[in-house]
């Protein structure tokens, strides 16, 4: 455990195909992926606007929940940026539950530790990286009632998973929650 942020409780990795991805780790014994597809998602990628599309796929191994990331569109983003310089993808970032951003933002600053926001959805989601030793960063995810529901869905399909029944599922969030439904049954969820 960091004594800095906590329990790791997810390992993303950036792919350049989320279904290769899918079938690596199910070879493994690692699944179902519960994979939703958003579009004109809004975030901020070092600090300008913009509107991202990409998959995100996401399934358990024990306690520690496996995440896959296909960037999708054209807006630069970290996940791209990330594939130009692993174009077989790999481990991108690590991820850590906050009370609250902001406050995790000004305690780094406070202890006089070198973070930078690279990428950041509102309140909910920011990565971030070490000034003084890049790599690997670290996804502030703030607790909440959806993304928390998302991740018990998750982890009971992983309990119940017989290593081949449907490996992998959609996530539908038309209705404001996580509704799983077959893979690639939806299109893109638009957050327009």
């Amino acid at each position: 455990m960091s004594n800095v942020f906590g329990p790791v409780v997810q390992q993303g990795y950036v792919v350049p195909d989320i279904d290769k991805a899918i079938e690596h780790w199910t070879a493994r014994g690692v699944g179902p992926f519960f994979v939703e597809h958003l579009k004109d998602f809004d975030g901020v990628v070092d600090g300008e606007a913009k509107k991202l599309e990409l998959k995100a796929g996401f399934a358990y191994s024990g306690d520690q929940q496996i995440e896959i990331i296909q960037p999708c569109g054209d807006e630069a983003c970290i996940y791209e940026e990330y594939l130009k310089t692993n174009p077989a993808g790999g481990l991108q970032h690590l991820a850590v539950w906050v009370d609250s951003i902001e406050d995790k933002l000004t305690e780094l600053k406070d202890k006089g530790m070198n973070y930078t926001v690279r990428q950041r959805y509102g309140d909910g989601h920011a990565y971030i990286d070490s000034e003084d030793q890049p790599g690997v960063m670290i996804q502030l995810m703030a607790r909440g009632e959806a993304i928390e529901a998302m991740f018990d869905i998750v982890k009971a399909g992983a309990e119940d998973w017989d290593g081949k029944t449907d490996p992998a599922r959609s996530i539908d969030w038309s209705s404001g929650q996580a509704v799983i439904v077959p893979y690639k049954s939806i299109e893109a969820h638009s957050f327009a």
